[in-house]
């Protein structure tokens, strides 16, 4: 079973405090699927806030290790499912929160370059839709978290967007409180998948 043929992913990106993994856990849990969460968080709380640019590589690293995970997870899923229906779910849907952009938005604007191997996973790996979280909810404070001001969040926020605006893939604008982005969301997978 090829994964790329068989799961429709769907990125959920954005500035920090925007929501992501909230509504990727939620996206999951809608549509009885899987979610790959930010491997950052791990990393960081596990080897402090104080990382270099070596430091970003392994973590793109680990996210891609964590995402392969999940899509590993999920086709087993399907086989189980098979197995005992006789029948495959078409095309089920795999939430991933963060991919190579944030990682490539994260070593820019902190470093002021980026790594070849993050730039040539952004052109290998494929995705079906991406969720752009806005800005728009309150700054949550805590451990990991480093731009509470407006202004940097919203420059971060429209350096996403014209890197959404410059491929392929469908992309949606996630905007509301919580129960609005959910549904957005929701409205967005529904329609482009």
């Amino acid at each position: 079973m090829n994964a790329e043929q068989t799961i429709n992913k769907i990125v959920v990106v954005g500035p920090e405090s925007t929501g992501k993994s909230t509504l990727c856990r939620q996206l999951a849990s809608h549509y009885h699927s899987v979610w790959c969460p930010e491997y950052a968080r791990e990393y960081l709380l596990k080897n402090g806030t104080n990382y270099t640019f070596e430091n970003l590589l392994e973590i793109a690293k680990g996210q891609i290790s964590l995402e392969d995970k999940a899509t590993d997870q999920l086709n087993q899923q399907l086989l189980q499912n098979a197995n005992h229906s006789g029948s495959v779910q078409t095309k089920p849907y795999l939430f991933i929160d963060t991919d190579m952009y944030v990682m490539k938005v994260w070593c820019e604007f902190v470093f002021g370059k980026c790594h070849t191997w993050i730039l040539d996973r952004i052109v290998e790996r494929k995705y079906d839709l991406y969720l752009l979280c806005k800005p728009d909810l309150p700054w949550v404070k805590d451990e990991l978290r480093e731009y509470p001001d407006e202004a940097t969040r919203i420059r971060l926020y429209h350096h996403y967007r014209e890197l959404l605006s410059q491929q392929n893939v469908p992309w949606v604008e996630i905007s509301g409180l919580e129960e609005d982005r959910l549904k957005k969301a929701v409205e967005a997978v529904d329609s482009y998948l």
